[in-house]
């Protein structure tokens, strides 16, 4: 009993009653604010997200705004109170920091989730990914860098430490404007992407020469899935100082180019009926646009052009790559005297005004039997 006194009249035992009713209600208080919220967004795609990603993180935050609560109002003469203020202060930081952190990710899901990607026409969607997760990114690094300087900002002798920094500026100052140019840089560069958009997750460039899918945007660089599956990473920074193809800039559908050589012999009339057969028969086509002409000549042959659409870039190469190795199976098969070749003097000299018919029209020799 005796013990029980001597306990009662210590200093610390009411602060030490209050903090420990103090943190059950603080989660009583957590729980049952969030079941409302919870209850009241329920149809919000947004904000439901939101609110599930925030709840490990409010349940460390009301039990340490209580026990705060707890240690401003205990008498200021207890023994190790400042210091024991003080952890809880930085808990309590880093606890928000973790809550506004989590909080703009439930947010960035909530909106992909209302925009998935995942369909034919997802240009919108893709627009609006890419400024998400570049924005929560930004957000959650601008956050993590406010929380620690305030933790920082909590010990006296870092206090004094950034003046004294901060007063010398000269060299330091120079040194550390040098060192943080990349990380600033490409910070705004980030947000540029984000709200100008020259590039969007799902993207197709040709970057540095080499063709590919944007895969990732982070805070600091981008990644580029390659063709043959090769990954080129590149700093945020590139794409705003920088020149580069953007083939789904607005939409998707590409007019894919075809380039044959033929001889000037060629006739042109079966190469358009034929090019005409091969892009109605293919597959990869979208039906809007095809035609055949010559582009170009030479002295020895002339270049001949095909122009066909597709809905996106992936089969507009398939649809170019049909459409060539007709072209040529057809010359091959048909018209083989026409192939690209080297006049040199003493060849015979086809007569211009009538093409010879094709190979599968001209009637066997007598003499070959």
């Amino acid at each position: 009993m005796k013990n029980l006194d001597l306990l009662m009249f210590d200093p610390w035992f009411a602060p030490a009653v209050a903090a420990l009713v103090a943190v059950p209600l603080a989660l009583l208080l957590h729980a049952v604010v969030g079941m409302l919220l919870r209850r009241l967004a329920r149809s919000t795609k947004i904000l439901r997200p939101m609110l599930v990603n925030v709840q490990p993180a409010g349940r460390l935050v009301f039990p340490l705004v209580a026990l705060q609560m707890v240690w401003q109002a205990a008498p200021d003469g207890l023994p190790y109170l400042a210091a024991l203020q003080h952890l809880n202060g930085i808990l309590l930081i880093g606890a928000v920091t973790w809550f506004l952190i989590r909080a703009v990710n439930g947010i960035a899901d909530g909106v992909l989730a209302a925009n998935p990607y995942d369909v034919t026409d997802n240009l919108h969607a893709r627009r609006v990914l890419t400024q998400t997760r570049v924005l929560s990114r930004t957000a959650n690094t601008l956050l993590s860098v406010a929380g620690v300087s305030m933790m920082l900002m909590t010990f006296p002798g870092a206090r004094q430490v950034g003046a004294s920094l901060l007063a010398s500026a000269g060299v330091i100052g120079i040194v550390a404007g040098l060192a943080a140019k990349p990380v600033f840089s490409n910070l705004i560069a980030g947000l540029q992407i984000a709200l100008s958009q020259p590039i969007r997750i799902d993207d197709v460039l040709v970057v540095e020469g080499e063709w590919g899918r944007v895969e990732e945007i982070t805070g600091t660089f981008v990644v580029l899935r390659i063709w043959d599956d090769r990954s080129l990473i590149l700093p945020l920074s590139y794409f705003i100082e920088k020149p580069f193809q953007n083939w789904t800039r607005s939409s998707s559908q590409l007019l894919g180019s075809v380039f044959i050589y033929a001889d000037y012999g060629m006739p042109l009339a079966p190469l358009r009926a034929e090019v005409e057969r091969l892009v109605k028969a293919a597959t990869e086509w979208d039906g809007r646009f095809f035609n055949l002409q010559v582009t170009d000549a030479t002295e020895r042959t002339m270049q001949l052009r095909v122009l066909c659409t597709a809905a996106s870039s992936s089969l507009a190469f398939d649809l170019r790559c049909k459409v060539r190795e007709g072209v040529i199976d057809f010359m091959q098969r048909e018209y083989p005297q026409f192939l690209p070749r080297l006049r040199i003097a003493g060849d015979a000299v086809d007569r211009p005004s009538e093409a010879p018919p094709p190979r599968s029209a001209v009637p066997p020799s007598p003499a070959a039997g």
